[in-house]
């Protein structure tokens, strides 16, 4: 383990950014040798309240050869332009290779003194674990000195290898280290009175203590009847987790209920083995599954007919098999007031039980369910949504109350995206799923062999579809009415046996492709919301330049989402003349079979 200095940096506020710096000193002192040592420049505070921080430099790391890193860890998404990495938020960009390297020439001009003249071994790399860079040839930085998102996890690994002896280095004897080892103590004032931050670990334990998780768990109440009600990205389903696996580590059984099934799954997967975890829904099949009693999904009002059936079986008959020691109940706006009657049913005389829910995702405009007796616990601070977002939200959301931004993440610049009516609408959703992957947001396709044959059967079933339909057209048959030959009427005309095969093919592949539209659905959605996540792959060391004058460079510096192609109004003209006329030609065949002209 690197030794870091000073010692007390841990009892510093994990607040925004400095939240972040903090997370990856930590990693970095746990995996960094013990003769690496490590100076975390983390805006220590002065005597007049000034950050003592050299430029833009987070971290310095001296390794046992006397080579120097300087890390400057960027947080948020930046903007790649043809001109390098910049910041954004500023009202005028910065340009982190030119910092950087002003930084390091800087350093580099004071430490030269210290060695006797000797040129420093100084190198800098830049740290952003949320974006990742997709022109790395363009950031103005060594593709090699860029650790983002897709490689954060290398982060240890790289800076170790960069601070290791390499051949031909000087020997650095003992006084300079010590002198290097004065010069960061002493230009980052890394000697803290630690005495006064008392007063601030105190308020951010009492403030955060690891968020709603840990706090809420330290609620004494007897019964246990906690009610919590806390925004999204607050930490309801960690305080859930939490809750079901202290259960089953106390031996009580643990009983865990929501209402979409989504959640159930996700939940499951990560609970432990043990207890119970169902939609309220497929809690009610399965405990009426095990008295016997199938429900009839297929008859009207089942649902509700299955509640009723389910609260009167609990009421009724209190089975071993079906008493629980702890209670979680997620998602509690969406829950009635009957639904709470049956699930406290369940739970054993003494047990616990937890209510989470979220007014603001009340979907179902349900009323709040009381709860007379229950201690309330509110939180309305999200740690999931970037602060910007949040505050683009508060502004323009007719909020009860603000919601208080707990990101590090500041700089993610939200896009409005408006629409005016349903097509627009469709096209605003397109368009912002498709912004969501070009900024990297990846996800593995579920079910990958389904992937491989939707196009084949979609395509496939479209083009016999569209066939058959033009050669049952040219004979002349109604394909909009439910009887082709209109049996009955006043004048007959007998199809020929094409004209029913046609018809019968558009039927059986109308089918297919309606299936290859639905799996289609089915996969990017399922993908985007179950997909396993995908980091940014390697990155590559050759450099990718854009040249500035090419369409896609625009596109990248102005974000600009058309592209002009050449030809498209010939082609739409093309297309029009072509419907035109075999629109004319069709109704030419259609009154060569009439009877009547």
């Amino acid at each position: 383990m690197a030794k870091t200095h000073p010692e007390g940096w841990r009892l510093l506020p994990a607040e925004g950014a400095r939240g972040r710096e903090l997370a990856t000193l930590a990693r970095l002192a746990a995996a960094l040798p013990a003769d690496t040592p490590l100076y975390p420049g983390l805006h220590w505070p002065r005597a007049e309240r000034r950050p003592a921080v050299f430029g833009e430099v987070d971290f310095a790391v001296v390794g046992s050869g006397g080579r120097v890193l300087l890390v400057e860890q960027q947080a948020g998404f930046l903007d790649e332009t043809p001109a390098g990495l910049m910041r954004p938020g500023r009202r005028r960009a910065a340009q982190l290779s030119v910092e950087l390297a002003r930084n390091a020439d800087a350093l580099r001009a004071r430490l030269r003194p210290l060695l006797e003249g000797a040129e420093p071994m100084l190198d800098v790399l830049l740290h952003c674990p949320d974006h990742v860079v997709r022109q790395p040839g363009t950031a103005g930085l060594d593709p090699s000195r860029i650790v983002d998102a897709g490689r954060r996890d290398e982060l240890p690994a790289i800076v170790a290898a960069l601070t290791r002896p390499q051949e031909g280095d000087p020997a650095l004897d003992g006084s300079r280290r010590q002198a290097l080892h004065r010069f960061f103590a002493d230009l980052l004032e890394l000697v803290p009175d630690v005495q006064s931050h008392i007063g601030q670990v105190d308020e951010l334990t009492t403030r955060l203590a690891g968020g709603l998780t840990e706090w809420a768990r330290r609620i004494t109440v007897e019964p246990h009847r906690l009610r919590v009600t806390a925004t999204a990205g607050s930490g309801k389903t960690q305080l859930a987790l939490a809750a079901y696996t202290d259960a089953l580590a106390a031996g009580r059984r643990p009983l865990y209920v929501c209402y979409n099934r989504p959640l159930a799954d996700h939940f499951a997967r990560i609970a432990p083995a043990g207890g119970e975890i169902a939609t309220f829904h497929q809690l009610c099949d399965r405990r009426l599954r095990d008295a016997g009693r199938r429900p009839a999904f297929g008859a009207p009002g089942a649902f509700r007919r299955m509640e009723a059936d389910f609260a009167a079986l609990v009421a009724s008959q209190v089975t071993a098999a079906w008493q629980f020691d702890e209670l979680i109940i997620d998602e509690g706006q969406d829950f009635t007031e009957a639904w709470r009657d049956a699930l406290l049913a369940l739970l054993k005389p003494g047990g616990r039980a937890w209510w989470l829910e979220d007014p603001l995702q009340n979907l179902y405009d349900r009323a709040p369910v009381p709860l007379p007796g229950w201690v309330g616990l509110s939180a309305d601070t999200n740690y999931r949504t970037p602060a910007d977002v949040l505050a683009l939200l508060n502004a323009r959301l007719p909020l009860p109350a603000p919601i208080r931004a707990g990101s590090p993440v500041a700089d993610s610049e939200p896009e409005l995206l408006t629409w005016h009516d349903d097509t627009a609408l469709l096209e605003a959703t397109r368009r912002a799923i498709t912004r969501a992957l070009g900024l990297g947001f990846r996800r593995e396709m579920i079910l990958p062999k389904l992937c491989q044959i939707q196009p084949y059967l979609f395509g496939i079933s479209m083009s016999v579809l569209g066939l058959v339909m033009m050669g049952a057209g040219t004979l002349g048959v109604s394909r909009r009415h439910w009887d082709m030959a209109f049996s009955g009427a006043p004048f007959q005309y007998e199809w020929p046996g094409a004209a029913y095969l046609m018809m019968g093919l558009t039927g059986i592949f109308g089918v297919i492709a309606v299936v290859g539209g639905g799996l289609w659905i089915l996969l990017v959605v399922g993908s985007l919301l179950f997909g396993k996540k995908r980091d940014g792959g390697k990155v590559s060391s050759q450099p990718t330049p854009i040249p500035p004058s090419t369409q896609a460079a625009s596109a990248v510096a102005h974000g600009s989402d058309h592209v002009g192609v050449p030809g498209t109004v010939v082609l739409a003209l093309l297309l029009f003349v072509s419907f035109v006329l075999y629109y004319f030609v069709n109704w030419k065949y259609l009154s060569e079979v009439w009877l009547l002209s």
